[in-house]
C-alpha cells in the first residue's frame, strides 16, 4: 500500500501544479486538440472510462502502466476512425515484454486532411517580402502526428507503474511545430471483496504534461488531463459471462470536471457488448468573457460497441467497434484489430 500511496501523491501533486494556471484558460486554446479525441474501439466503448483497463496495447493512449504484461509477451494493435469534417484518425501501437524488467510499447497517432482548398490573400508585389503566407499552392494540407514510446513494470502483483514519452508536431500548409510531452500513470490491482466484487482496480494518469506549441508570437498549451479512475466486475461467471463496469473522474486544462462511465458485458470470454457515456461532456459550456458568450465545448454522447475475440494456439486476436452519436454532426465509427502472443 506503501507503493500505491506514493504513486498515487506524486500524480496528485503533479496535476495541482500543472492544473493552477489552467484555471484562468477557456475551451478552445489548446493546440494539438487532437490528443483529446479517443483512441482505440474498445476504450471509447467504454464512454473512454478505461484508465484502469490492464494488460491492454490499447492503453498506451490513455495510462502507460496499463500495457504491462502478464499472460501475453507481445500485443499489436491498430485502429481506424473517420472523425468529425472527413478527419481521418488512425493509431497503432506494439508493446513487448522483457522478461522480468517490464513491458515495452511503441505508438502513433495520425490526425489530419489533405487537399483543403486555400483561399489567399495575395500583398503587392512591393509587400509581398513582408507577407506572413509565402506559401503559393491551390491547396494545404492538414496534418497532427504523435509518436510515443512507453516503459511499464509490474512492480508487484497489485501495482503497475507506466511513463510515456511522446513528440507531437502539427503541420499546417507549409509551416510544422512541434513539442515534447510526457504521460504518467499507476493501476492498482484490489483484487476481489466477497461475492459481489471481483477484479476491483483503481487508476490515477497523467497525460500531456509537456511543451506548447508556437505559432508566430503566441505559444499554446497542449492539453493537460489529469484522472482518476476505477473498474470492477460485479458478475464474473464461466457460464453467465463476466459484467464490467467502469467509472473515470477526468480533469481536462481547459473545461469542467468530467465524468465516464461504462459497462462491458462479454460472454464465454469470445463475444462482448459495451456502452458508455461522458458525464458533463456533451453541452458543456465554458464561462464566457464579457465580449463573449459561452462556448460549447463539446459534442460527444453516448458510445456503444461491441467486439470479438478469437482464441489460436499461441494467439489471440480481437475485433472491436464502437459508435459514439455527435451533437448535431453523424455518427463517429471506430474499428480496432488487436492480435497478442502468448
Amino acid at each position: 500500500m506503501k507503493s500505491l500511496r506514493s504513486a498515487l501523491i506524486v500524480l496528485c501533486v503533479l496535476a495541482i501544479a500543472v492544473d493552477a494556471p489552467a484555471q484562468v484558460r477557456k475551451a478552445g486554446l489548446n493546440a494539438a486538440a487532437f490528443l483529446k479525441v479517443g483512441v482505440g474501439a474498445r476504450n471509447v466503448g467504454l464512454g473512454s472510462a478505461s484508465s484502469s483497463i490492464t494488460e491492454d496495447v490499447g492503453q498506451i493512449f490513455w495510462n502507460p502502466a496499463g500495457i504491462a504484461l502478464r499472460t501475453e509477451t507481445m500485443q499489436g494493435s491498430f485502429s481506424y476512425n473517420k472523425w468529425i469534417a472527413d478527419l481521418n484518425h488512425n493509431a497503432f501501437g506494439l508493446s513487448y515484454k522483457l522478461g522480468d524488467v517490464g513491458t515495452i510499447g511503441i505508438g502513433a497517432i495520425m490526425f489530419g486532411v489533405n487537399g483543403i482548398p486555400a483561399y489567399r490573400d495575395i500583398a503587392p508585389p512591393a509587400l509581398v517580402s513582408q507577407q506572413i503566407d509565402q506559401a503559393t499552392a491551390s491547396t494545404y494540407d492538414y496534418q497532427d502526428l504523435a509518436l510515443q514510446a512507453t516503459f511499464a513494470k509490474q512492480f508487484s502483483e497489485q501495482l503497475s507503474l507506466g511513463v510515456t514519452v511522446k513528440y507531437i508536431s502539427e503541420t499546417l500548409d507549409d509551416m510544422t511545430k512541434s513539442a515534447f510531452a510526457v504521460d504518467l500513470g499507476s493501476i492498482y490491482d484490489i483484487g476481489s471483496l466477497g461475492s459481489f466484487i471481483h477484479d476491483w482496480k483503481i487508476s490515477a494518469r497523467l497525460n500531456n504534461m509537456g511543451s506548447g506549441i508556437k505559432y508566430y508570437d503566441v505559444e499554446s498549451p497542449i492539453p493537460i488531463t489529469f484522472g482518476v479512475g476505477t473498474s470492477f466486475k460485479v458478475l464474473k461467471d464461466e457460464k453467465a459471462g463476466d459484467l464490467l463496469l467502469a467509472v473515470d473522474a477526468i480533469k481536462p486544462q481547459d473545461s469542467p470536471q468530467l465524468f465516464y462511465v461504462g459497462g462491458e458485458y462479454t460472454f464465454g470470454n469470445f463475444l462482448s457488448v459495451r456502452g458508455g457515456y461522458k458525464v458533463n461532456y456533451t453541452g458543456a459550456e465554458d464561462e464566457g468573457t464579457s465580449t463573449r458568450t459561452a462556448i460549447k465545448q463539446s459534442i460527444e454522447g453516448l458510445s456503444i460497441g461491441g467486439g470479438v475475440r478469437v482464441e489460436m494456439e499461441g494467439y489471440t486476436l480481437r475485433f472491436d467497434y464502437a459508435m459514439t452519436s455527435m451533437d448535431i454532426l453523424d455518427p463517429v465509427h471506430r474499428i480496432t484489430l488487436s492480435v497478442g502472443m502468448k
